[in-house]
């Protein structure tokens, strides 16, 4: 085989990566995560990581079905946090609701519509959120990365603000019932793992 060739192949397979979203994992119908999130007071002093300071708002620990993944490179915030997730708990981990509803990610936001609601507009709004997730090191980034739809995770670590010496400052949300800007949340992940 030529360079060339190689070459136009190697090219091939990194569009390929990049354009085309991974295969979606099916799961069973119903309610596949009973538990909301859980969050907890915290008394971690602030600490430095990638060069922005830190400060823990909340423990935080969820078991959720992943709605979407969307990969960020050149936004501001991508210094952190390169991965949102669009997660779903309650109602909005159950296949028979998921299956009527459109979900998509861009731009930071996570977004649905459904020609009919399959359950009320305040369960998914209060049964899903975008969180945007800060990996503690590359080993929980790798973990993120290989992570696709349909995915029953559990994620541990911590609701943060985060800060910069020019000013810049990015904050979690504290609530699972808010909607629009401000809502999501900003998760430093100490760990996580497929269930």
């Amino acid at each position: 085989m030529t360079a060339k060739k190689l070459l136009g192949l190697l090219a091939l397979g990194v569009l390929a990566v990049l354009f085309f979203p991974e295969g979606e994992r099916t799961q069973s119908d119903g309610v596949l995560v009973e538990q909301a999130p859980r969050q907890a007071a915290v008394s971690r002093p602030p600490f430095d990581h990638e060069g922005y300071r830190i400060d823990a708002l909340a423990e935080f620990d969820i078991d959720a079905r992943v709605l979407g993944k969307e990969r960020y490179w050149l936004d501001r915030e991508s210094d952190l946090s390169k991965y949102d997730l669009a997660l779903g708990w309650g109602p909005m981990s159950d296949s028979r609701v998921l299956d009527r509803i459109d979900i998509r990610q861009s731009g930071r936001w996570y977004r649905w519509r459904a020609e009919q609601l399959p359950i009320a507009r305040q369960q998914i709004e209060q049964s899903s959120a975008n969180m945007h997730l800060v990996p503690a090191d590359d080993y929980i980034e790798r973990q993120i990365a290989g992570l696709r739809t349909g995915d029953l995770v559990r994620i541990s670590g911590y609701l943060i603000k985060a800060t910069a010496a020019d000013g810049w400052r990015w904050r979690s949300s504290l609530t699972r019932e808010d909607v629009g800007q401000g809502a999501c949340e900003l998760v430093y992940v100490e760990a996580i793992e497929i269930l």
